[in-house]
């Protein structure tokens, strides 16, 4: 998970709020101090720290927190709404032009950001809302980044507009507008070049696009793995030619936690996206509560349903029914973790599903779940080399079961163990799924497809 230190960190400052029972001021203060030093250490830029603690301290720091039946627990509820609130509160989502107009997105940043890739990744985020989009390959500067958006939009299955190396990029985007309108596309994306800092060339270049295109958000795409470097980038850009959002790439990385928790404080702009991993359908809108709540170790189980939701369009609908049913009684065997890693495998593996549950999000970095080819078909190997007996009933594996599944799987006797421990922490996952799936009214079809 990303912000796994920081979200470690704060944990243990909670952990150790809880085993005081009753908290003075002194506690209070003592913890708040952790929580400073975790949040500088994360990279968030020290007046956000400042102004965060401050406000934090206000609300904590009070008779109403004191005199609670659970005033540590007070504490991280505060903590919680004012990290939401830090990052933005709600959820921002791109506007787009009324009727049949074309909308228009100016995508800017470092070069390394991931900016092209982020390009495509939006259109093909776009498709889904049903959105037609056209790229605009304005990167002259390096012949590789119209390669690569070429690439990228042929996966996506969206087009790309490009006039070489040769044309001014306020020329090409100028065309590329032309060509969307005549063709019925609703979205053109155009991806600038990028530079290795800030310089007036690139700004002027930039501004000179604005000037021949009516765009209609200006998104900047940094690398959340820069920490304050990515806020600083944010802040000149929104000086001088002025941004709408920022989408945050290389989320899955070694990621403080500085830039999430920054941007939108210094610069007043919103993140939009978070682009989490190589494929191109690894980036998602931002949702400042689910990030505070996994920060905390408070877990995601709205996105874990949505993830869930979208994995399940191409599941048979009984089959999915029946899952739920079983789930709903807690029942869940080897015929079903075999099934549920192949749909894991799809969602990033079971560690990165547990980093949203409640109370794990530390601990996801710590399961040894390789969802790779290779590992489902040494994982399929010992559960077909099971009697269907066992595969129904887990509670039958004994010391001489195992080995004799080992040998028919022709693995390691500590592979098989190694597989039982991952099979008891997908089992209490999945006890607790019924009373999550009914707290937020979703359980049903589309959460069976975990499975």
């Amino acid at each position: 998970m990303a912000f796994e230190s920081l979200s470690e960190k704060l944990q243990k400052v909670f952990k150790a709020l809880r085993g005081k029972g009753r908290l003075s001021e002194e506690d209070v203060k003592l913890a708040l101090k952790d929580v400073k030093m975790a949040l500088l250490e994360a990279d968030v830029n020290f007046k956000v720290v400042k102004q965060f603690i401050n406000s934090v301290s206000e609300r904590a720091v009070g008779v109403d927190v004191m005199e609670g039946i659970n005033p540590a627990q007070m504490v991280i509820k505060i903590v919680n709404e004012e990290m939401c609130a830090l990052m933005g509160s709600e959820i921002t989502e791109l506007s787009f032009r009324p009727g049949k107009e074309v909308t228009v997105y100016m995508m800017c940043g470092l070069q390394g950001a991931g900016k092209t890739t982020a390009t495509a990744k939006l259109a093909n985020a776009l498709k889904k809302k049903g959105k037609r989009s056209l790229l605009a390959a304005c990167d002259i500067y390096r012949p590789a980044a119209i390669e690569q958006l070429k690439i990228n939009g042929e996966k996506v299955g969206t087009e790309v507009f490009e006039m070489g190396t040769d044309v001014k990029p306020s020329v090409i985007a100028k065309s590329a507008y032309d060509h969307a309108v005549k063709n019925g596309f609703n979205v053109l994306i155009i991806d600038t070049a990028g530079r290795l800092h800030i310089d007036e060339d690139m700004m002027d270049e930039l501004v000179d696009i604005k000037n021949n295109v009516d765009v209609h958000e200006t998104i900047l795409v940094v690398d959340a793995m820069t920490g304050q470097d990515a806020v600083n980038v944010a802040s000149e850009f929104n000086d001088k030619i002025g941004i709408d959002g920022v989408i945050l790439s290389k989320t899955d990385g070694d990621t403080r936690g500085g830039a999430a928790l920054s941007v939108k404080a210094v610069t007043g702009k919103p993140i939009l996206y978070v682009s989490n991993g190589e494929k191109l359908d690894n980036i998602e809108p931002f949702y400042p509560d689910r990030m505070a709540n996994r920060i905390l170790g408070m877990g995601d189980v709205l996105s874990l349903i949505e993830k869930a939701e979208q994995a399940n369009q191409d599941r048979d609908a009984e089959k999915d029914k029946e899952m739920a049913s079983r789930l709903k009684k807690g029942k869940f065997d080897f015929n079903d973790y075999l099934e549920s890693m192949t749909a894991m495998r799809k969602m990033g593996g079971l560690a990165s599903l547990m980093s949203m549950l409640p109370g794990m999000g530390v601990k996801a970095s710590d399961i040894d779940t390789d969802a790779g080819e290779k590992q489902l078909k040494r994982t399929e190997a010992i559960v077909y080399s099971m009697t269907p007996e066992e595969r129904s009933n887990p509670k039958l594996m004994n010391p001489r079961r195992k080995f004799r599944i080992a040998n028919g799987a022709g693995v390691d006797i500590s592979e098989v163990n190694r597989f039982m421990k991952q099979f008891e922490q997908a089992q209490k996952m999945m006890k607790q799924m019924p009373g999550m799936m009914k707290k937020h009214g979703k359980f049903g079809g589309g959460f069976g497809s975990l499975f």
